[in-house]
């Protein structure tokens, strides 16, 4: 059809071009070529274009941009709907530009006045400015077009309105060519209500004209905007955007990339070569990072779990002057997202710490949580532990059974990895009509929480010897299958040495799952002379439920092996965070030894004679130390 239509176009101008004899110049936009539908050739306003071609035919085509007039200025500086809807009424001989303009500009006056849309939605003066501007939509021009479209929207017509359905198949028709701004225009302003609404053909065809046309993005503006607003319904387009993102990443300013960053987060696109750029141009250009940027950031960081030791310092640096002027909330977000980055800054710490002591009376106790959550997992104690905790303690009171189930655990796990557990918190959470709501859940959420509910326990039990009960009913302390979890290059070669070492299967135990929800990677026994003993006999309390009856011979001593890899330690340190410190005290206090493999200590080693010579030596010393207590 299309290609019929050209060639049928291009006879007619070869028939007017040889018979016309008009000397002056006509603008080609006031050619119409018979037979040919007067909306198709319409539906694409662009200025007039001048031409030797004679005037065929009296009606206009292509619509020319209208001078602007002295009603241009009146729509522009009305303040109130009635004076926009009263130049209906004057002689302005108002068209269908100008009525565009007023829908436009009426959704602008009332986009924070529900009350008045539904006024204005049955106001027979509104009614003939839509039937107006639907009459000659064809004419529109694209730039007033995509904007009506937007205030169509925001004045919340019904999505069955015929006015509303004409423009949006005009966009529709146009979509091919509208600029990519116009583009951009509607991904930015109206994607949420084409979602709200239904139009989902409509929303379809914009992003994938949008992926399609990603190219001709010039601006940082508006690949941000789009991002933000439409990167995350189309998985291709948002591919393409980041694309986008790295060839302009040097035009980002401060605020451009904490919006990337907080997409990507929001997201969670963990867009590992974008990430990389984006932090680069933070530590090498000497931005100007404000508040709100350094949280944005933060937040981004912690989400996606991307470190980067540069960016951190920056943060953490220019957060600590900063820290006076933040308020409880923003504190407790910030401590949230290092605390996920497992990133510890001990001043920035410290200076959290005094921010919660001198606007005690004024800190929510959801933010208090949020900040022991935090402290708890870099296992961070301040310099005034004592005033902190005693606030924690005077706040939670009788406040703590009020709080969610499962908050209610993870602050008492807090605390005892803290060291800070009190019997009542103990008490609360390890009572029977409590932690029955945990017991044989299959959710992943409720299954966590199960496991902390073993290692408070496990504290009572170990950390707190006057403590009465109650505890967790022994049925509950029988590990559970806990699935097929990929074994790392450092567990295995830990065992293969170990197996070397011992000569014999029945002198260890591996993957041993204690009763305290802990696992340990290895377990020996050593008699009085340091050699290996079977464990097969022997009683293991530690093991649930209990194994073996023949108590140890005198002078015997359990080792557990406890491998830490790169992930429980602290960013950048050698400090295990609160989880793993906490494990490490609880298999000292079961009554073992304990024999440390770091990944940092491992790696070193390059043949199994050096690493059977390692862990020799780290059992001598276990027992050395022992001794010399």
């Amino acid at each position: 059809m299309a290609a019929r239509l050209v060639k049928r176009c291009t006879c007619l101008l070869r028939e007017a071009t040889r018979v016309a004899p008009a000397p002056s110049p006509v603008p080609l936009g006031r050619l119409r070529p018979a037979g040919v539908a007067h909306k198709t050739l319409t539906s694409s306003p662009s200025p007039p274009v001048p031409g030797p071609l004679s005037h065929v035919g009296k009606e206009q085509v292509f619509t020319p941009y209208p001078e602007r007039q002295e009603v241009d200025v009146l729509i522009e500086k009305a303040t109130q709907p009635e004076e926009l809807l009263a130049l209906l009424g004057g002689d302005h001989g108002l068209h269908h530009h100008h009525a565009a303009l007023i829908l436009i500009q009426l959704s602008r006056l009332l986009s924070e006045r529900t009350a008045d849309k539904a006024w204005l939605l049955q106001e027979p003066r509104f009614l003939q400015l839509l039937h107006l501007v639907n009459s000659q939509i064809a004419a529109v021009w694209h730039g007033t077009l995509v904007k009506l479209l937007r205030s169509l929207y925001a004045l919340a017509l019904p999505p069955t309105s015929r006015e509303l359905q004409s423009v949006e198949q005009e966009v529709r028709w146009r979509m091919r060519r509208l600029k990519y701004k116009h583009l951009a225009f509607l991904a930015e302003s109206s994607t949420a209500y084409m979602q709200e609404r239904g139009s989902r053909e409509l929303l379809a065809e914009l992003l994938l004209h949008l992926e399609r046309r990603w190219a001709e993005i010039e601006d940082s503006r508006t690949l941000v905007a789009i991002m933000v607003k439409a990167g995350h319904l189309s998985e291709s387009l948002m591919n393409r955007l980041e694309d986008k993102c790295l060839e302009l990443a040097e035009q980002f300013g401060p605020d451009e990339l904490r919006k990337v960053l907080v997409a990507l987060a929001v997201q969670k696109r963990r867009s590992v070569p974008l990430l990389r750029a984006v932090s680069y141009h933070l530590v090498q250009k000497p931005f100007s990072l404000t508040k709100g940027v350094l949280l944005d950031l933060a937040y981004a960081y912690g989400k996606l779990g991307f470190h980067q030791t540069q960016v951190f310092q920056r943060l953490a640096a220019d957060l600590l002057p900063l820290t006076p002027s933040l308020t409880s909330s923003e504190v407790a977000r910030c401590a949230k997202s290092f605390a996920f980055l497992k990133w510890l800054s001990l001043p920035l710490f410290e200076a959290f710490t005094q921010h919660v002591l001198s606007r005690a009376q004024s800190v929510t106790l959801p933010h208090l949580c949020d900040m022991l959550l935090a402290f708890a997992r870099l296992n961070f104690r301040p310099e005034q532990e004592e005033r902190f905790f005693s606030l924690v303690h005077e706040r939670l009171g009788a406040q703590l059974a009020g709080l969610d189930p499962s908050l209610q655990v993870d602050v008492v796990w807090a605390l005892c990895v803290l060291q800070q557990a009190r019997e009542a918190g103990l008490q609360a959470v390890l009572h029977p009509d409590f932690h029955t709501q945990f017991l044989g859940s299959e959710s992943p959420k409720d299954w966590s929480t199960f496991q902390k509910l073993l290692h408070i326990n496990a504290s009572a039990q170990l950390e707190h010897p006057d403590y009465k009960g109650p505890l967790l009913p022994a049925s509950a302390l029988v590990p559970r299958p806990s699935g097929n979890r990929k074994v790392t290059p450092l567990q295995k070669e830990l065992q293969d040495t170990l197996k070397g070492l011992l000569g014999s299967a029945d002198r260890a135990r591996f993957l041993v799952a204690m009763q305290f929800g802990w696992v340990l990677d290895a377990e020996v026994l050593l008699d009085a002379d340091s050699q290996f003993l079977p464990l097969r006999d022997f009683v293991a309390p530690h093991l649930a439920p209990p194994a073996g009856s023949q108590p140890l011979p005198p002078g015997a001593r359990r080792l557990a092996f406890l491998r830490w890899e790169f992930p429980n330690f602290n960013s950048r340190s050698k400090d295990l965070l609160g989880r793993f410190a906490l494990a490490r005290r609880h298999v000292l206090a079961a009554g073992f030894l304990v024999v440390d493999v770091p990944y940092y200590e491992w790696l070193e080693l390059k043949s199994e004679w050096q690493k059977g010579a390692y862990l020799k030596d780290k059992m001598r010393k276990a027992v050395a130390e022992e001794l010399a207590k």
